[in-house]
């Protein structure tokens, strides 16, 4: 099973999406022979070069045509689409992506999408975009396609209704609900294609999620900026699917890190904030001491939880600590599958955990809490009475 992450830190557009793509080492014969099937007369040829943008090295997707200002509304380009010798899945995938940017564009304009003339998204070489990224997702075929967060760009961009606010308000419409931001760099860095590409495709947005890179492609946009104008594809593979060097029997999952510095809290705060943390989920909580700056001493408080715990955690630690800031690592780990049994013993039933890997036993431990209990009882020193009941652990 494997993971598509597309990391938008300069954007997304239609060519750089397929440059990216191809770059990860699709078919490109293939690619092209589903979208010769268009029926648009030969009216465009598709250039498929490397390049460099900014020191990094891609894939350059062109689409050259003649045509100009065109004016093709929705039942125009759904003609197109169905009269083409596409795979079933990549013309209904076409034509809702078409129908939600004639949606998009109507909410813009007030009108219903059958209403909708596209200008430049119905040019061409913007139906050569849309049509070729969903031939070419259908061709990988991911588990789930992730995204990062999408850099729009800032000032204005000169389009067929005139002189729009970046986002273009379309492009907008596209990316609601969906995490964005402007650089510091101004220009049109996501396209209403681009945006489109995201809302049909993407599952999730966010940091690169856990996994093995098999594959990463670069995308090449067409401006020159100071930082490189490139779209990274990075293909996964899932963790808990890879084939593993290690023993069969063994669980394998995902733990968030959460660390902050503290050089100025109140020691005796700790005891309240690690029980917080243990209340509300966390896996284990430890303090290491440090050596910060100007040799000053401090404590590292780490907090390990599940990924889906950790935005939780983390405002509980900056909200109850003097902390200014988390730290989230993501990593895999590998545990022995563990279980609770109950045992009888001379001084009385006892929890103990059982740890194996398959079916062999590998570890047993006594419940600690138990174990104060089973020696109060029978009043006598806790040390002894786990001489006795490590008799009965049988490992």
């Amino acid at each position: 099973m494997s993971i598509l992450y597309l990391d938008c830190f300069s954007g997304i557009s239609g060519d750089m999406f397929l440059g990216a793509m191809l770059d990860l080492g699709l078919d490109q014969e293939r690619f092209l022979r589903q979208l010769q099937t268009l029926p648009l007369n030969d009216e465009y040829s598709i250039e498929i070069k490397k390049g460099i943008k900014g020191g990094i090295t891609g894939t350059d997707v062109v689409v050259k045509t003649h045509e100009h200002h065109p004016h093709r509304n929705l039942l125009d380009i759904y003609a197109i689409i169905d009269g083409s010798a596409l795979e079933y899945d990549i013309k209904q995938k076409s034509k809702q992506a078409f129908y939600k940017l004639a949606k998009a564009e109507g909410k813009v304009h007030g009108k219903p999408p059958e209403e909708i003339h596209f200008h430049e998204v119905g040019a061409i070489d913007s139906i050569v975009d849309i049509v070729g990224a969903c031939t070419l997702i259908s061709m990988l075929n991911p588990t789930k396609v992730y995204a990062s967060h999408i850099n729009v760009g800032s000032g204005t961009v000169n389009c067929a209704h005139g002189i729009l606010p970046v986002p273009a308000p379309a492009t907008l419409e596209l990316l609601e609900g969906i995490p964005i931001y402007s650089g510091e760099e101004a220009g049109e860095f996501t396209t209403p294609t681009g945006a489109l590409i995201l809302n049909i495709f993407v599952d999730k947005f966010g940091s690169m999620p856990l996994g093995i890179p098999e594959k990463i492609g670069y995308g090449l946009g067409k401006a020159e900026r100071k930082s490189p104008n490139v779209l990274r594809a990075v293909l996964l593979k899932e963790l808990d699917r890879m084939e593993s060097e290690y023993a069969e029997g063994l669980e394998r999952d995902a733990v968030a890190i959460l660390e902050s510095n503290i050089d100025d809290m109140n020691p005796q705060l700790y005891e309240a904030i690690i029980e917080r943390l243990f209340q509300e989920g966390a896996l284990d909580v430890f303090l290491t001491p440090i050596i910060m700056k100007k040799s000053r001493p401090a404590v590292k408080l780490t907090c390990l939880c599940a990924p889906n715990k950790k935005q939780h955690l983390s405002q509980i630690i900056l909200k109850e600590t003097t902390t200014l800031g988390v730290r989230e690592l993501l990593a895999g780990r590998i545990k022995l599958s563990r279980k609770i049994e109950e045992i009888n013993t001379p001084l009385g039933n006892l929890k103990v955990k059982i740890a194996k890997i398959g079916d062999e036993t590998i570890k047993a431990a006594p419940e600690y809490e138990d174990m104060k209990i089973l020696a109060k009882n029978n009043n006598i020193p806790l040390l002894k009475a786990y001489e006795i009941v490590k008799r009965y652990l049988t490992v």
